[in-house]
């Protein structure tokens, strides 16, 4: 049962989780205000402000900062893994969302023309992120791993 006790004390786990969270749930509302349509779904859902993705592994990193400094080898792999996943989310997810609204476009047409059936196809355009929603992410994981290591786990 040690095992059980060291996963829920990790302190860099509880704020990657938290981190995201935080970010998830205020995607919540955002996403309330900006299309006056509230969606709790959103709260597990991808793409819009702000990244969930990289709040979760910008507070890894900041951290593994906090914990182990600036030259270890905890803050460099978490910082390598952040920029990979926030790169990601502003390339390629984000590209696949604009191409999924093209596609439903085309779908939508199509079943003009043709039957019902074409129409039950609906491609997630939620999946990636703009530049801003990243860093919104970021800078959630960045305050919420300071907060939590100057505040919460002293």
């Amino acid at each position: 049962m040690d095992w059980l006790v060291d996963l829920l004390s990790n302190k860099i786990l509880i704020t990657a989780v938290s981190s995201w969270a935080i970010a998830q749930v205020l995607k919540i509302f955002i996403h309330w205000w900006v299309y006056k349509k509230f969606d709790i779904m959103r709260l597990f859902g991808d793409g819009g402000m702000p990244s969930g993705h990289s709040a979760t592994v910008a507070s890894m990193a900041s951290m593994s900062a906090w914990m182990y400094g600036f030259g270890s080898f905890e803050f460099a792999v978490t910082t390598m893994l952040a920029i990979i996943v926030c790169h990601d989310a502003m390339g390629v997810r984000l590209e696949t969302g604009k191409q999924a609204a093209v596609l439903n476009e085309i779908i939508q047409s199509l079943d003009l023309i043709f039957t019902d059936e074409v129409a039950e196809i609906k491609l997630k355009e939620f999946v990636g992120h703009t530049m801003y929603q990243v860093l919104a992410g970021v800078a959630i994981g960045i305050l919420n791993a300071t907060i939590m290591y100057w505040f919460v786990f002293i």
